[in-house]
């Protein structure tokens, strides 16, 4: 199980580590997005640091209509005490976690200044 916590604007965060492929790590509080597909976002800065990987260059429509070109690089990061390979896009904002990182799991927050975040695998028979 994954925990978090929600600010006083009702922000959902996780703490997570983040691996680089030559076992640099880093420790981020990540916003969960539900608006997001993706699996993670994280500054350039963060990427550089972890020597990750560049990919491929992806593209996205906005809230707002408008188009934007991000870099997306390759990485792991530990997830219910495991490692998983992830992709990650370098976008100049608080790391963030999509939706795509989230699936086949449930998702549940207090959403109170203070309350609590649980991320549990679904379990199948």
């Amino acid at each position: 199980m994954i925990t978090g916590f929600v600010n006083n604007e009702w922000e959902p965060f996780v703490r997570l580590t983040v691996c680089g492929p030559t076992n640099e790590q880093i420790d981020v509080d990540a916003l969960v997005d539900t608006g997001s597909d993706g699996y993670m976002t994280l500054p350039p800065d963060l990427i550089e640091k972890l020597g990750l990987p560049w990919l491929q260059s992806g593209r996205v429509v906005l809230a707002d209509g408008s188009d934007s070109v991000f870099d997306i690089y390759g990485g792991a990061v530990l997830w219910g005490g495991e490692s998983r390979r992830i992709l990650i896009d370098a976008i100049d904002a608080p790391p963030l976690i999509g939706m795509s990182l989230l699936a086949e799991h449930e998702l549940n927050i207090q959403v109170t200044a203070g309350g609590e975040v649980f991320i549990r695998p679904i379990l199948t028979p």
